[in-house]
């Protein structure tokens, strides 16, 4: 950017440390990116042996295509559904569950085999979005690494054979109630399994049973049971908080519901004019997340500084007159005191109308603190809930541990593992594996031969969610249904089956035992037609459960006799975080969408590395890429270094799920086992570590300098005084006068004209629009090397900017797909009219004429063009074809792609359109990416029509177009970023972005 770019937006935007101090790995990249290389210099030169190899390769296929092709006998219907017309999808109801949440979903299945995932609109949940997870979980369902066949002692064995040793098991268990029996489960809330394992423990009433999950809220809903007595479930309603303070919490992505958290907290800052008020955002926090890039002021310290963190605010509180019983311990800290101070009379300002949310990652007395914070602070029954929890089974880690300590003891000697993988992700010194190698029988019922299954006697495969029959209850209370789209593609059994052989000996069908659970639930009335109508919707709806009236067993005082005295902690110690990745808790390791996805903040794919701040890596003198030896005690694992400006000073994130084994092509070998490092007592984060140099490195695939548009301003942001105070600031950005064309204009003022709109004050970069168009499009994945040379092909990027000095920086996000230029510069260098322009204002890729010279992505200014460079589908397993769209190509290499608007969609409702001789309505067409976008930041639509949403949003102040002096017209524009600085804060940081002083 030109130093009249900076004095302009007075914000210097940077993507990486390279670019910021154009290091000379910087300039290579740009150089190897934007221009033929010196063949001396390419490390991607061809040599005669790949030469060979790949020629072989090609005339052997020319050798099979010259064939004659195999019979193959093709069986049609004998009496065709009438429900089902080849080619056009049906779309069905189901629930997705997850941990203690579920979320609603709608299904597009073609002939039989579902394709697309999306939220369903009347789902609290969801609200007709989706995330990462959801997105995905299609191309897991066909993952031919899914275990196919049930094994005991690694020899495989049919299902009904474990079925028969199971009913001897169980007789015997009968007789002696359950006398050294043992269940591990995943935790859940459904109100089906809930009842089978009421009549489990019924049946075996000496039998223990224990809820295990590596990432959960255990210790957010123990706390509320230790103040209130009771179960329940806070439900934060952020849409009504003026004032928002989060405490390491990553609300936006990693946390319990962040759907809905995303959709509300967007909602509270939508900006349609000057007059519109807009929510604050407050975060501290050690790493930096989506939801610290949205802050309006950002504070970072060590999560374990939180306590201090917050009693300090506490004590700030009392002093303006809260109403906060106890002593508040004396912390002698090195927290800026006007910035807590600034925010104590934010929230005092605010009573009743602010919001403070701990992250799940806290202990449990943060979390009582922050419980009775918003009770004193009246905002229990106004802007949070505390909701009764009912069907489920919780996680506790504690109750783990005594498990283990009776199979240690020989008590146990029969444990039944019913999901989960504790083996690879429980705390690694409760030396799980070790200990069930003890039990005589051990029975580990897994979608994957995972870490876990091969420590077992019995491995049982577990049918996908999408293939099972099962009901779930969400956070608010919804209850939903979980039905089949597609029959087990392996023969698996869902979790209801396998739950009501464990109670009852018996191998019933799943649709039998979710319809006597829902015989109880739909008592009364016509119970067929209710059922049926549960099946459509997806879930009953019925009357919200009620809000819990906060009646607290402790009082402040309490909670801080119980409070450790983290004052005696050192800051400068290492403190360890581990957090959720892109494949959560490992169990998505093996999808390969989630694997090639780029890290929000990191900008990292194929890998996890350890992530500390610039003076972090200058005080442990280690740079990016270089391995490190990672010892905490007698704990130590190996692992690459990545660069973050913006995490806590002395802190060291690693995200959990990689280093997988045996588990499947696509996990195995990639990444490092974090869990290694993670004990009981430091399930979240832990001082004390040490970091030691190996003297080698790594070469991690990082996305942060790819496609850059070098030198231009693309991120128009202000605060929301300077918007009101000039609303047009976004047409300061142009840097000239327009370009003229010297290609006469052509005429969009008739027909339909497609456009979009991107609000980057709702985008918070969370990357589920990316997922949702590789799901939608075909998109094929290239691999960890492919992604180092800049080949990755997701037709939608976010670009992560952070601003500032490289010690506070503050964090933009900005999609960018296809911008659909009316005067497209790739048009007109392509030799064979492969990229046209339609009547409708679209830029078509025609693929049959593309012949790859690549000179159309040269001449994009945007860099959003895609280069197939090799056949990705060609041997792709025929399980994961069936997960391909047929309404989308399926491109082959030597090809360019780029996004389309989704032209299928746009065709399918033209064509819905034309037989009802109407023109389409506004909102009919919805693209994938506008369709799974949480925030719905994404909005689409016909320029022309007057009335339509996108044409409003175009007509808004803060809406600019991405390089307008260009000339080249783009469809896609955007609405400017706001920030709400407290203005009673110190002027002068970007991004108010303060870290702990010391």
């Amino acid at each position: 950017m030109s130093d009249r770019d900076m004095k302009k937006t007075n914000t210097y935007y940077w993507t990486s440390l390279d670019q910021l101090k154009c290091t000379p790995r910087y300039r290579r990249h740009l150089l190897e990116q934007y221009r033929d290389r010196d063949n001396h210099h390419d490390d991607n030169t061809v040599t005669r042996r790949d030469f060979l190899t790949v020629m072989a390769a090609s005339l052997a296929l020319a050798g099979l295509a010259g064939c004659r092709k195999p019979v193959e006998k093709i069986i049609p219907y004998v009496s065709q559904p009438e429900e089902i017309i080849p080619g056009v999808p049906q779309y069905y109801a189901t629930s997705m569950p997850l941990g203690l949440s579920a979320f609603g979903l709608i299904v597009e299945c073609h002939e039989g085999r579902p394709t697309k995932v999306e939220g369903n609109p009347v789902h609290s949940s969801t609200g007709g979005a989706t995330g990462l997870f959801i997105q995905s979980s299609t191309l897991g369902l066909y993952d031919p690494d899914r275990s196919k066949m049930a094994r005991n002692r690694n020899v495989e064995v049919t299902y009904d054979t474990f079925v028969t040793v199971w009913r001897e098991l169980h007789d015997k268990f009968i007789a002696n109630k359950g006398d050294g029996l043992a269940f591990i489960s995943e935790e859940f809330s459904s109100p089906t399994l809930a009842r089978l394992k009421t009549e489990i423990l019924k049946a075996f009433p000496k039998a223990k049973w224990v809820s295990y999950e590596p990432i959960s809220d255990e210790n957010i809903l123990g706390a509320v049971k230790n103040l209130t007595g009771n179960d329940l479930r806070p439900i934060y309603k952020y849409d009504l908080a003026s004032v928002i303070l989060s405490l390491d919490s990553d609300f936006l992505q990693t946390e319990s519901e962040a759907l809905r958290a995303a959709r509300e907290f967007a909602d509270g800052r939508r900006m349609n004019n000057t007059d519109d008020s807009m929510n604050r955002l407050y975060v501290v926090e050690s790493a930096f997340t989506i939801t610290g890039g949205m802050a309006d002021h950002r504070y970072a310290i060590q999560s374990s500084r939180i306590d201090a963190f917050l009693s300090t605010l506490l004590k700030e509180l009392q002093k303006r007159g809260l109403d906060i019983s106890g002593n508040i311990a004396e912390y002698h800290e090195t927290f800026d005191i006007s910035w807590i101070s600034a925010l104590a009379e934010d929230l005092m300002a605010n009573k009743g109308a602010n919001l403070v949310v701990a992250g799940r990652r806290q202990p449990a007395q943060v979390h009582e603190l922050v419980l009775l914070l918003n009770n004193a602070l009246g905002n229990i029954g106004r802007t949070m809930d505390l909701i009764p929890m009912r069907d489920t089974s919780r996680s506790d880690t504690g109750q783990l541990k005594t498990m283990i300590d009776a199979i240690a003891a020989g008590k146990v000697d029969t444990l039944v593992i019913l999901g989960g993988n504790p083996v690879y992700n429980a705390p690694v010194d409760l030396n799980f594996g070790e200990a069930i190698q003890k039990i005589e029988h051990n029975i580990h019922f897994s979608e994957y031969y995972d870490e876990t299954s091969q420590k077992c006697e019995w491995h049982i495969p577990r049918a996908h969610y999408l293939e099972s029959w099962g009901d779930v209850r969400a956070a608010d209370g919804t209850v939903g249904i979980i039905q089949p789209m597609i029959e087990p593609l392996y023969g698996a059994h869902s979790d209801s089956e396998m739950y009501s052989l464990m109670a009852t000996g018996r191998d019933q069908r799943g649709y039998d035992i979710v319809r006597e659970t829902w015989g109880n639930i739909l008592n009364g009335g016509d119970f067929e037609n209710r059922w049926r109508r549960v099946l459509h919707e997806g879930l009953l709806k019925t009357e919200p459960l009620l809000s819990y009236g906060f009646r607290p067993l402790k009082n402040f005082g309490a909670v801080f006799e119980n409070l450790p005295d983290s004052s005696k902690d050192s800051s400068d110690e290492l403190e360890l975080g581990f957090y959720p990745s892109y494949l959560y808790d490992g169990r998505y390791a093996n999808n390969g969408w989630l694997q090639e996805l780029p890290h929000s903040v990191s900008k990292l794919a194929w890998s996890n590395a350890a992530l500390i701040n610039p003076q972090t890596a200058a005080t442990l003198e280690v740079g990016n890429n270089d391995i490190v030896s990672l010892g905490l005690n007698s704990l130590e694992i190996e692992i690459p270094v990545w660069i973050v400006p913006g995490i806590a000073d002395r802190t060291v994130v690693l995200p959990l799920g990689y280093g997988r084994d045996k588990v499947g092509r696509v996990a195995d070998g990639v990444g490092v086992d974090t869990y290694r490092l993670r004990t009981a007592a430091g399930m979240s984060f832990i001082k004390g570590a040490n970091v030691t140099q190996t003297d080698r490195v790594s070469r991690l695939a990082n996305t942060q300098d790819h496609n850059l548009m070098e030198g231009r301003p693309l991120v128009g942001e202000a605060t929301l005084e300077e918007y009101r105070s000039n609303p047009g600031f976004v047409s300061e950005m142009v840097e000239h006068p327009s370009l003229k064309s010297i290609y006469p204009d052509h005429d969009y003022s008739t027909g339909y004209q497609w456009g979009m709109v991107i609000d980057l004050n709702t985008c918070i970069g969370c990357d589920a629009c990316t997922i949702a168009c590789q799901s939608e499009n075909n998109i094929p994945i290239v691999g960890q090397e492919q992604v180092y040379r800049g080949r990755e092909m997701h037709w939608i990027r976010i670009d992560r900017y952070f601003s500032g000095d490289m010690d506070h920086p503050g964090m933009v996000h900005q999609p960018v797909p296809c911008q659909q230029c009316e005067n497209a510069p790739c048009e007109a260098v392509c030799p064979v009219a492969a990229t046209v322009h339609d009547r409708e204002g679209l830029n078509n890729m025609t693929y049959n004429r593309c012949i790859g010279t690549r000179y159309c992505s040269n001449n994009c200014p945007y860099k959003v063009r895609r280069f197939n460079f090799f056949n990705y589908t060609n041997r792709l397993p025929e399980t994961v074809k069936m997960a391909q769209n047929p309404d989308v190509t399926v491109r082959s290499r030597g090809v360019m792609e780029k996004c389309t608007f989704c032209i299928q969609r746009i065709n399918r409702a033209k064509q819905a359109a034309k037989k009802e001789n109407r023109a389409v309505r506004d909102g009919e067409i919805i693209t994938a990416c506008q369709q799974a976008c949480p925030t719905r930041a994404i909005t689409f639509g016909n320029i022309n029509d007057t009335s339509s949403a996108v044409t409003a949003l175009k007509k808004m102040d803060r809406n600019y177009e991405l390089l307008v002096e260009l000339n080249v017209r783009p469809r896609n524009s955007y609405l400017a970023r706001l920030r709400n600085p407290n203005l009673k804060l110190a002027e002068g940081m970007d991004n108010n972005d303060k870290a702990e002083q010391g």
